[in-house]
């Protein structure tokens, strides 16, 4: 359990440090929803660049 709890630590700080919701812009449990689920699906996507899974063109 604790291999998977640093896993997600680390998504959760990624996206604190990255995508700016340490200190959120935005006001609202929608919008600050939509932005959460941007970033994590933006982490997403950095995640299998680095792992080298995606469509070379």
């Amino acid at each position: 359990s604790q291999k998977t709890r640093k896993r997600v630590e680390e998504i959760f700080g990624w996206i604190k440090d990255v995508a700016w919701l340490r200190k959120s812009r935005y006001k609202g449990a929608e919008r600050i929803g939509c932005l959460f689920t941007f970033a994590a699906a933006t982490y997403n996507m950095v995640r299998m660049r680095s792992l080298g899974i995606g469509v070379s063109g």
